[in-house]
């Protein structure tokens, strides 16, 4: 019960600024695009020439004496000594939380001779509102007859879900040769600085009978969509899905995804909550929730999860608020508030249709990275359309502090379509936190001192 609370608590985004970020805008950032709080992926830039990672743990299933299999840590790198009471403290409960992040499907399990590999990962927030990601790649060891499935795992504060998926198909290389081979490249990555937005760094690795080999971790050159794959949510969704959640996602209702594959839906997840950028999700976000926190769905409050397919039967018994369910698995909306079609300003929707529509039509042509800054580009250009003026409904006092104008930015968008969404996204959390960060951060203009 004490883990249980531990991760509802911990797991509720923090309504908050988090570190210092990189920069928020990228080469690839169109003009007047809001600048006055990083989205969701941007609370986890930090410098280039920190830690790729904080611990790889590995977690396997330990037989119970009633039969079943429990997630338990069997390997730990690096083992931290000389902590701090506090600190030791928030590395336990860490390492309490993650087995069951890895395991999110539950204790029935049984030993199998083949098992396909899945790669995806889960977000923890502290109660202090700093993030830890983990990368997960679940696999079946190398050997004979019937094994258990075991998952490693990389904690960090760094989100680049491509760059982890390739130091996990390392990990998972070396795994299959001998767990001692991997301590050595996780050594060299540890000691290797984080790269900067679209620069490399080599990392040397030996193997038996390979020898040294030369890893190249290249980081994304667009920072703010490094932990983002646009393309999963198209091959699975139509756009005009794809607009009712984002609909849903921007006014910060309850949202609840369905899928099998736990990589489906952290995939999908992150890239829901990327459609928001330069804004913030800053609500409950479990991309994966375990089979013990089911019972967050009955939460009154926003929240943005996924859950597996197999507990829909459980998930729809439960007394919660209105909800939008999304099948990942047949493309559909299991169940909707209803109104997701009037919810954003009819030319503009139409628009941002199109604009899915071609690039859904293109899939083949354009890379993972185009199609990410595509419909990043469509998406943002949307909320420079509506609410790229806020600038200028800011009162800068002497003192230098700010102060927003609520009614005159609103009243000042001409469109009565557009005004009546406006004056709902002004209500938001993302908003509220999004301008509170741009009364802090005044730009000197010229002449102004």
């Amino acid at each position: 019960a004490s883990i249980g609370n531990f991760l509802r608590r911990s797991l509720r985004r923090a309504g908050r600024k988090e570190g210092k970020d990189e920069d928020s805008t990228t080469e690839n950032t169109p003009p007047r695009v809001p600048q006055g709080r990083s989205a969701e992926r941007s609370s986890v830039f930090y410098s280039p020439g920190q830690f790729f990672f904080e611990y790889l743990v590995v977690v396997s299933l330990k037989k119970t004496p009633d039969g079943r299999y429990e997630p338990k840590i069997s390997y730990q790198f690096p083992k931290r000594e000389n902590l701090l009471k506090g600190q030791k403290e928030e590395e336990e409960r860490l390492l309490q939380a993650i087995p069951l992040f890895c395991f999110p499907d539950g204790n029935n399990w049984a030993p199998v001779t083949e098992f396909t590999s899945e790669t995806f990962s889960f977000v923890l927030t502290n109660v202090d509102g700093s993030r830890k990601i983990g990368y997960c790649r679940r696999l079946l060891p190398s050997g004979r007859g019937v094994r258990l499935p075991e998952v490693f795992c990389i904690i960090s504060c760094l989100g680049c879900f491509g760059l982890f998926s390739k130091i996990l198909d390392e990990v998972e290389k070396r795994r299959q040769i001998s767990m001692a081979v991997i301590y050595p490249f996780m050594q060299g990555l540890r000691e290797s600085p984080f790269p900067a937005p679209g620069k490399t760094v080599t990392i040397k690795s030996f193997i038996p009978e390979s020898g040294t080999e030369l890893i190249e971790l290249t980081r994304p050159v667009d920072a703010h969509l490094e932990h983002v794959e646009f393309q999963a949510l198209l091959q699975r969704l139509s756009p005009h899905l794809i607009l009712h959640i984002f609909a849903s996602a921007v006014l910060e209702r309850r949202l609840i995804f369905l899928a099998e594959e736990l990589s489906v839906l952290s995939q999908c997840i992150h890239a829901v909550a990327a459609l928001l950028y330069p804004f913030t999700w800053a609500h409950t976000y479990i991309p994966v929730v375990p089979e013990c926190l089911l019972d967050t769905v009955c939460c009154p409050t926003p929240f943005m999860v996924g859950i597996q397919m197999r507990h829909l039967e459980r998930v729809l018994e439960q007394p919660m608020e209105e909800a939008l369910i999304v099948d990942l698995c047949e493309g559909k909306i299991i169940q909707a508030v209803g109104d997701e079609e009037e919810i954003l300003p009819g030319k503009l929707q139409t628009e941002m249709l199109m604009s899915l529509d071609r690039h859904n039509n293109n899939n083949n042509v354009h890379t993972s990275e185009e199609v990410n800054a595509l419909v990043s580009e469509a998406f943002v250009h949307f909320f420079v359309r509506l609410v790229g003026h806020y600038a200028s409904h800011i009162k800068w006092g002497r003192s230098g502090s700010g102060s927003f104008q609520e009614r005159a930015f609103c009243k000042a968008v001409a469109s009565k379509s557009c005004r009546r969404f406006v004056k709902k996204f002004v209500k938001t959390n993302m908003f509220s936190l999004f301008i509170e960060e741009a009364e802090k951060s005044r730009i000197p203009q010229e002449g102004n001192g």
